[in-house]
């Protein structure tokens, strides 16, 4: 009997659903599609909202964006026990389908690239009661998605250039890193016309006018497009923009979670550990960043990235004009004399451990104490571009343009930078007062300049691409001399990475990358 009446109940329930088909398309008031969504003003800016998530992944800001433009340049290096991802900062690729490396990178800089796009796609056909309202979301969108790119082409070179929406089945055809940068260009140049130059204070963090000019002017000196990125950065120097930037007194206030988004910061990822819980693609992840976590002191925390000695060695070579060592060192590496050459500072709240050895460690956004593992979720935001290094690309470029000696506009903004942390002019300097000689001193000197100001702050890898030191073998000799990983290093090859193999295998219009 009990049978008969669950094969009736059954056929009963068959036979209505069959009769209506409608409630098999209910909609889920739980899940928006794109049909349900993208049409309110609120909506849209939920949709770059989305967006802005992606800095917390980590194939993004949040991790893995470290140890490819750290630790790959000359400054950085691994010691992981992890063998895999060590190789992959030395050039030693086994696995183009590496996942912390090649894939996750790849993956989530695309689905931020996606989430951009749909804003794009979808947000111009909303009405607004204010077409400015409208503009400064799209301007958001076009800055975010030029980010990602800019990463991308450092990264891989040769990308799929997508610009609407993808769908499952898509093949992107592939792009050269020149058709990705002119698109990163326009996209730049079309937010900074719609960006306001500041933003209200429950507002920071989202790009300004400055923010897009200071990386459309880092586009166009990728491309040794000088004027261009002149014209780009001068807006921040010498224009309008410059009244809203300078250098902050201290320079470690750059790199602690107390004196953020402070004048010096033309941007910077918003970082916080009030959600310190899980990553990835779990709901509600932190909005932390795991740097600290990986780089920090062995015993502290993974150590999976240390700084090279020579940096140390670097920064010792010439002392302020009040006879100390730069106190940029201080605020950027831990190493075993930290101690007798500033006294009273401390490795996370305590002494040098035997263990470590002749070994140096991260310092810029490390913590100040011990966190019990808390630093996996460090909340001091990170800095992606600094008005010092707006000030040090826009001596590059005027010097770039010259002919004969540096103009001294150019020699007046590197001593900018240099007179902040105590340092003698380069007229003064006992040891660089030739780098006033020539055009080529000049810029041989800024090198280092830069690396002194911006080490460890994932700009290296920029620099050395655009300067091609590892184009030549002079120049890739000096590379070697700083960093013995280099010596794995192929010219033409590596100063990209191969693409993912998955894609090219999924996708007929991608070849790998060369000489792969």
């Amino acid at each position: 009997m009990k049978k008969i009446l669950l094969y009736s109940l059954l056929v009963l329930v068959l036979s209505v659903m069959s009769c209506n088909e409608d409630l098999i398309d209910i909609e889920n008031p739980n899940f928006p599609t794109t049909d349900t969504f993208w049409k309110t003003p609120d909506d849209a800016q939920l949709g770059l909202d989305a967006a802005y998530t992606m800095f917390y992944k980590p194939g993004s800001w949040s991790r893995w964006i470290y140890f490819r433009f750290d630790l790959t340049s000359d400054e950085g290096y691994s010691q992981s026990p992890w063998n895999e991802l060590k190789e992959w900062t030395r050039f030693i690729y086994f696995n183009y389908n590496f996942w912390e490396g090649n894939r996750w990178m790849w993956r989530d800089h695309y689905k931020a690239i996606f989430r951009c796009n749909q804003v794009l796609d979808y947000v111009p056909e909303i009405e607004f009661s204010s077409q400015a309202d409208k503009d400064v979301i799209l301007a958001q969108a076009k800055f975010l998605r030029s980010l990602y790119y800019y990463n991308l082409v450092l990264m891989f070179d040769n990308v799929p250039l997508v610009l609407n929406a993808s769908q499952p089945d898509d093949t992107p055809e592939q792009s050269t890193a020149a058709q990705v940068y002119a698109q990163i260009k326009t996209d730049l140049q079309e937010a900074a016309d719609d960006l306001p130059e500041q933003w209200n204070a429950a507002n920071l963090g989202r790009p300004t006018k400055g923010a897009a000019l200071a990386l459309l002017g880092k586009v166009h000196m990728q491309m040794h497009e000088w004027q261009e990125a002149k014209d780009a950065l001068s807006w921040l120097v010498e224009g309008a923009g410059a009244v809203h930037y300078d250098l902050v007194d201290n320079y470690k206030d750059n790199f602690m979670h107390t004196t953020e988004n402070n004048k010096e910061s033309v941007f910077e990822i918003q970082f916080s550990d009030v959600n310190p819980r899980g990553d990835g693609d779990v709901p509600n992840q932190n909005v932390g960043s795991n740097r600290a976590q990986f780089f920090a002191p062995r015993g502290i925390g993974w150590s999976d990235g240390q700084p090279r000695r020579w940096l140390v060695d670097e920064y010792k070579k010439e002392q302020t004009v009040d006879g100390a060592i730069d106190p940029r060192l201080r605020a950027s590496i831990f190493y075993p004399e930290l101690q007798s050459d500033f006294p009273g500072e401390k490795i996370y709240g305590g002494d040098w451990r035997d263990g470590w050895g002749a070994d140096c460690f991260f310092r810029k956004y490390q913590g100040d104490y011990y966190r019990n593992h808390e630093d996996y979720y460090s909340p001091i935001n990170f800095r992606v571009i600094r008005y010092a290094d707006v000030l040090l690309l826009y001596a590059e470029c005027l010097a770039e343009l010259s002919s004969g000696t540096p103009p001294a506009l150019a020699v007046e903004l590197v001593d900018r930078v240099r007179e902040r942390v105590g340092l003698p002019t380069l007229a003064n300097s006992t040891l660089y007062v030739s780098a006033l000689d020539s055009k080529e001193a000049f810029l041989k000197r800024l090198q280092m300049e830069r690396s002194l100001e911006l080490c460890l702050e994932g700009v290296r890898w920029a620099d050395l691409k655009r300067w091609g030191l590892w184009d030549s073998q002079d120049g890739l000799n000096e590379l070697i001399s700083r960093d013995a990983d280099f010596t794995n290093f192929v010219v033409g090859k590596s100063s990209r990475m191969p693409l993912p193999q998955t894609e090219v295998d999924n996708n007929p219009n991608l070849d790998q990358n060369p000489m792969y």
